[in-house]
């Protein structure tokens, strides 16, 4: 791991003294190839990566959803998990008090969401410092990441995290680039841009595809702002996570009343006072809302819906996916499903498996056993 750290850091030194022109934009494009390649194999076991997840860090995925709660130490990661969960996590005003990964369960409309308090990050953790990387590497399994930040010192820890986060390939409130990338046997490079690129263009792709050894493949860029980060990140794209970032404000007793309001206007933000018990709730609630998630009751023939135990699934979701969480042969018999709620055009309305589904909507599903 030290050599891989020492190459990362001549590698950063060498982009820097780099001047940013048309004759150097390949070289450049080569680096940001070359030192994404090297900060995804921090993250790998094995000879020169370092070990696993680390003692404390193996917890299980359950429930509907995960949230990881990450920030610097003492921020009020642990107060804030206690006050939402029946989880005791060790509460100090001193760094490190959380030395591993302590799970959670918030119970919210039905649904169980695992909250994962991870110790706090540190700068550098991208380069394997401290626990660091372990902490990223289990941030990465998450739903939904809630950035805890102190709000009088808001810029310099929020930058801090990004930077970390973006080093080792978690893409924080973005989508995957709108690149196709399909690697051959065979027949060369094709690259085709679907409308004039602004960043890129087909020498620069060329070069960054061979340096990575992708010498039969095809590229189609549909995105004409797409960058040279965006096409790296299509290369290593077993290596990105895209997650939805909430970044909460912890501390708001202690900043001015026109900071704060200017703070809670920002896009993906809500803030909080675990001191005080403020806003809390709301952090709960728009957490609820940036998972995307919706309740379905379900119906028995002849008897009322079951509104004691809903199921959980994605807002996206269809009745086939309904039919998945309740067992996953149930489509195979199935024959229609009828609906009651906001998606039906008509109550009850009867749909097939393609129907999109809405919260708090109840499903009756009809099924025709096979001989």
């Amino acid at each position: 791991m030290v050599n891989i750290t020492e190459k990362i850091k001549e590698i950063e030194e060498e982009m820097k003294r780099t001047q940013k022109n048309k004759a150097t934009e390949y070289h450049l494009g080569l680096l940001k190839g070359k030192l994404a390649r090297l900060r995804a194999q921090l993250l790998e076991p094995g000879p020169g990566a370092g070990g696993g997840g680390g003692s404390g860090f193996d917890v299980s995925k359950s429930g509907d959803a995960r949230i990881a709660l990450v920030g610097f130490p003492s921020v009020g990661k642990s107060t804030f998990l206690s006050k939402v969960t029946k989880t005791r996590s060790e509460v100090a005003s001193y760094a490190f008090t959380t030395l591993t990964a302590i799970p959670g369960v918030l119970e919210y409309g039905g649904a169980e969401i695992q909250l994962l308090d991870l110790p706090g990050i540190i700068e550098g953790a991208s380069e394997g410092k401290g626990r660091g990387r372990q902490v990223i590497s289990a941030a990465k399994t998450s739903d939904l990441i809630l950035m805890v930040l102190d709000a009088t010192k808001k810029a310099e820890q929020r930058a801090l995290l990004e930077a970390e986060l973006e080093a080792v390939g978690i893409r924080l409130n973005r989508e995957p680039p709108n690149i196709y990338l399909k690697a051959k046997t065979a027949g060369g490079m094709k690259i085709t841009f679907q409308s004039p690129p602004k960043n890129l263009d087909e020498k620069m792709l060329y070069n960054i595809l061979r340096d990575y050894k992708i010498l039969n493949c095809e590229v189609l860029v549909r995105d004409e702002n797409a960058t040279v980060d965006d096409f790296i990140d299509v290369i290593m794209k077993d290596h990105r996570k895209y997650i939805q970032c909430l970044y909460v404000y912890n501390k708001i007793d202690s900043v001015s009343l026109d900071f704060l309001d200017k703070l809670a206007r920002e896009d993906h933000t809500v803030v909080m006072s675990c001191e005080l018990d403020l806003g809390i709730q709301d952090v709960v609630d728009r957490c609820w809302k940036e998972l995307r998630l919706i309740r379905i009751y379900t119906k028995r023939k002849g008897a009322e819906p079951d509104f004691g135990e809903a199921l959980i699934v994605r807002s996206n979701s269809t009745v086939e996916d309904v039919c998945d969480r309740i067992h996953r042969t149930l489509k195979d018999t199935f024959k229609y499903a009828l609906v009651w709620g906001a998606s039906a055009r008509h109550i009850p309305q009867r749909v097939g498996l393609g129907h999109p589904v809405a919260d708090e909507d109840v499903v009756y599903i009809c099924t025709a056993w096979k001989a």
